[in-house]
């Protein structure tokens, strides 16, 4: 049996299962799932489009639209994002990037239900694997406002400093929260969920562009679906544990003795969000009740053994914390 690159659910044939194909190509089964280009003509595109990319961030990353039952690279209203092994190397495991953020993804959506971008595996035409993302701030081809928490926030280079993107804190995410959507509750709810599962699968680069609100289709404002999750550590083995403080000028009695944020901390932050005490404790205690389900799909992806056994300690250890 073969894995399929969308949910590494085992299928008969190589590629996607039905039901990624829906989600991923619309249900078109003749969309060609295997690039017309390499690696190498990549960074070509990369160079020859990139002032026309509305893409942010640092990572490689080209817009991909389907033309012809083929996914080509456009400069303007594309409706994927393909990033690949990263050409500027990362410290450690530099060929498991795309298979760490697809695995990292797929666990989000199946096991913890964190609504997420359409995700999958594809491959260049030399058959070297990238990550593919669909674009969710477009729905039947209408554009939806969409605004990261930098620019809710007012943070920018120049107000912010080079560092503006981690110049917050999680505590200062969830207020901007309880502004600005109506049904605060709800999305303060998923908002806790997914900072807890990016401190639990060390995601270290959870930073104020990698949260968003986006347009409802009833033009009200929700958070938007998860994207660019990734198990930074595998790859960055010594950088801190999160990407911003959760509190913005508060520690509790745990962390001044361990340094680390442990269960009483996201209880805190839980507190702070206005979450009652029911739900918060369900929230963390999912993370010991579904650890098995996490293991499997661990085991069944794409990346390598040795960043599949780095991956598992690094959630051994977390899930730990927040157990503790």
């Amino acid at each position: 049996m073969k894995v399929c690159l969308g949910c590494l659910k085992s299928i008969s044939l190589k590629g996607y299962c039905p039901a990624c194909i829906k989600k991923l190509w619309n249900g078109d089964k003749r969309v060609k799932t295997v690039l017309d280009f390499d690696k190498n003509e990549f960074i070509k595109i990369r160079r020859n489009f990139a002032d026309k990319f509305s893409i942010s961030g640092v990572q490689d990353k080209i817009s991909l639209k389907i033309k012809d039952d083929k996914l080509e690279p456009t400069g303007k209203e594309g409706t994927y994002i393909l990033k690949p092994v990263p050409i500027n190397r990362v410290p450690e495991l530099n060929n498991d990037v795309p298979a760490n953020e697809h695995l990292t993804m797929q666990i989000a959506r199946q096991v913890f239900q964190i609504n997420t971008a359409e995700n999958g595996l594809i491959k260049f035409s030399d058959g070297e694997y990238a990550y593919i993302s669909k674009r969710f701030d477009r729905r039947n081809g209408d554009k939806f406002l969409q605004e990261d928490f930098c620019q809710l926030m007012n943070k920018s280079p120049e107000t912010a400093g080079e560092s503006f993107k981690y110049d917050s804190s999680y505590e200062e995410i969830g207020k901007i929260v309880h502004r600005y959507c109506n049904a605060s509750r709800i999305e303060i709810e998923k908002l806790f969920k997914q900072i807890l599962f990016d401190y639990v699968f060390a995601n270290g680069d959870a930073h104020l562009k990698n949260f968003s609100l986006i347009e409802s289709d009833y033009g009200d404002f929700v958070l938007s679906p998860a994207y660019d999750l990734i198990n930074t550590a595998v790859h960055f083995p010594k950088e801190s544990r999160m990407a911003l403080d959760l509190f913005t000028d508060y520690e509790t009695e745990s962390y001044r003795i361990n340094g680390f944020y442990k269960r009483i901390d996201f209880f805190k932050l839980a507190e702070f969000f206005m979450i009652k005490k029911m739900r918060e404790e369900r929230f963390l205690d999912e993370y010991v009740m579904k650890k098995e389900k996490v293991y499997h799909l661990i085991k069944v992806s794409f990346l390598s053994e040795e960043a599949k056994k780095r991956y598992l300690e690094l959630f051994d250890d977390r899930v730990k914390a927040v157990s503790d």
